[in-house]
């Protein structure tokens, strides 16, 4: 048995009780099924043919001894209220079905969805967003087909086989081993074109899901799609990508086909032949004419679970690929993770809390390659530190390492002397403040975008920090004021709103450990000018971090580190900086060489 098949038994189990209800249900409607030809071969034989009442139907002699015609309506009748039971059994086990069907696919893409928020950032890198998304969406449905369309059928048609197998064999032993007969090379036809849906299957959802990432990717970059023109080609990716799946799907179709051929085909060929040899036996008087009717209605009843035993392997085969699929992602150890015994980082001692130390840290995306080597530093509480360098120096890797989006292969982070790996998640990153150079807002109201990092906060406060992000102004221009829904990510906005937006989130959660990142890439002079002296304010009494190109915003750092090629080249103030005339002095009279002489000079 595959491992992830154990894995989905466990979405089973907590629904035990409506899986156990629907199977009384369908062995209910089985025994229904086996009620249902009775009632012809009554009117048949013994009302129309007059044949002797065998001694196990004689307590039906009362409906042989009544007028044909009352016999007959009461036989009929009793045909539609088996017929009605049969339905209204198969209803309420629909009904039941879906219900737990949809509970053990949501529970499933909801265990997915939250495995994907613990992920590091190294593994989100590897992936695309679109398709992680349809693993979400579409895959997590293979634990409804698995548990509803392959375990549960499996089992009713096991029951269902045996019980009209002993049945039809009370009827006639020699037509009964012709029927089983004939369906004997179906596991020899399950074993010969499984693996190929499977394989069919696994290709068609991996193209799905790189359909879903493309058309995500080119909808997030619509404005350089359109800025460049590039929305033949966009449309020409698409339609590829599109006929491969295509091709894909048409190939696992053929094999399904092929499969269902084969199976009906068996069916036929068993059919024929009890027609054959069940007339025989009428002729030859060993068998009445209402009996073979009965044992034709059985043999179709059998055939169906047989059909729906052979069937479930395409219905298994395409599932196992969303499978696969779905525990790559459940399955990835790429995870941060709270050690045993994790502390809490709000219970310690308050003046150790915004202390942090990066010792001898080396870390990178791919094995291999690292991004940083050997990284120490000591940041105090009330301290500025910012990193300053060429792009892919890896400053942002640097920061990322604070929050636990990824950890150190080697080395280690302190807060407050202790090993961040050694604190829960939640209470480190309660206690950090951070403002990205995408601003990341989310389709919600200003004031909830605000309130993102500390959804209790009061009007009062969220209004409050917006004024210090000097973003109240234009907020109250918009249509709605504080409750107006932004566009997704922040469209409806422009860039330096966004950014604003971003930076009252940070002052609001009120942290005492600050992450910026490009804080002011994209304010004008005038309003970085209002915002830096916000910022002065906010940093007081705290550790900050400010990854910035602009220089004007680390000026007054307490520590300017400047990395190259993923190590510290230089550290000191601004002004050690520019006196020691190194790569940061050569760095800042590149900045300012066209128009600050003032700046230049200090």
């Amino acid at each position: 048995m595959n491992r992830w098949w154990i894995k989905l038994a466990g979405y089973g189990r907590r629904e035990a009780a409506g899986l156990t209800v629907m199977l009384v249900l369908t062995l209910t409607a089985v025994g229904l099924s086996l009620l249902a030809p009775w009632p012809l071969k009554i009117i048949v034989d013994y009302l129309l043919i007059d044949e002797p009442l065998p001694e196990q139907l004689e307590w039906l002699e009362f409906v042989v001894l009544m007028p044909l015609s009352s016999a007959l309506l009461l036989l009929v009748g009793a045909t539609v209220m088996i017929f009605a039971a049969t339905e209204a059994t198969r209803i309420v086990k629909g009904y039941i079905e879906r219900g737990v069907g949809d509970r053990i696919m949501y529970k499933l893409a909801a265990d997915i969805f939250e495995h994907t928020q613990r992920l590091s950032l190294r593994y989100h890198d590897k992936h695309r967003t679109g398709d992680l998304v349809h693993r979400i969406a579409a895959d997590a449905e293979c634990a409804r087909v698995i548990l509803l369309g392959v375990a549960l059928p499996l089992l009713t048609a096991a029951v269902t086989v045996v019980l009209f197998v002993g049945v039809m064999w009370r009827l006639s032993p020699f037509l009964t081993l012709i029927a089983i007969l004939a369906s004997l090379p179906l596991p020899w036809l399950i074993r010969a074109l499984e693996p190929r849906m499977s394989r069919a299957s696994l290709q068609f959802q991996q193209t799905e899901g790189q359909l879903m990432a493309l058309v995500e990717q080119s909808l997030s970059a619509m404005p350089i799609v359109q800025a460049f023109d590039r929305r033949p080609a966009e449309v020409a990716r698409f339609h590829a990508v599109a006929a491969v799946g295509l091709t894909t799907y048409m190939r696992s179709i053929v094999t399904q086909l092929q499969f269902k051929i084969g199976v009906s085909s068996l069916s036929a060929v068993g059919t024929a032949a009890i027609l054959l040899f069940g007339a025989l036996e009428v002729m030859r008087g060993t068998q009445t004419v209402g009996s073979l009717l009965v044992f034709l209605a059985y043999l179709a009843s059998l055939y169906a679970p047989m059909e729906t035993m052979a069937s479930v392997g395409s219905a298994f085969a395409q599932a196992s690929g969303r499978a696969r699929r779905v525990f790559d992602v459940l399955d990835s150890e790429e995870v941060v993770e709270e050690r045993p015994g994790a502390v809490d980082l709000r219970k310690l001692p308050e003046t150790g809390v915004g202390e942090v130390r990066f010792e001898h840290v080396t870390v990178g995306y791919e094995a291999g390659r690292p991004v940083l080597q050997d990284i120490s530093l000591r940041a105090r509480p009330g301290e500025v530190v910012a990193f300053v360098g060429r792009t892919g120096a890896g400053k942002s890797t640097l920061v990322s390492l604070l929050p636990r989006f990824l950890d150190p292969w080697e080395g280690r982070v302190t807060v407050g002397g202790q090993d961040i790996r050694d604190l829960t998640l939640s209470s480190l990153r309660s206690q950090i403040g951070l403002v990205l150079q995408d601003a990341f807002l989310l389709p919600l109201s200003v004031a909830d975008n605000i309130a993102y990092g500390r959804p209790d906060a009061t009007r009062e406060e969220i209004v409050a920090a917006a004024r210090a992000a000097n973003a109240d102004e234009f907020i109250r221009a918009l249509p709605d004021g504080y409750d107006t829904v932004l566009g997704e990510r922040g469209a409806t906005l422009s860039g330096g709103q966004s950014q604003r937006l971003s930076i009252a989130r940070a002052l609001l959660k009120d942290a005492p450990i600050l992450i910026l990142d490009e804080p002011t890439s994209a304010l004008d002079a005038e309003t970085e000018a209002l915002l830096l002296s916000a910022l002065k304010r906010l940093v007081a009494g705290r550790t900050t971090f400010i990854i910035a190109h602009r220089l004007s915003t680390i000026r007054h750092a307490d520590q300017i580190i400047l990395l190259d090629q993923g190590r510290i080249a230089e550290r000191g103030s601004h002004g050690e900086l520019l006196s020691a005339d190194g790569a940061y002095a050569r760095f800042h009279r590149t900045q300012y060489q066209s128009g600050n002489s003032k700046e230049s000079a200090e």
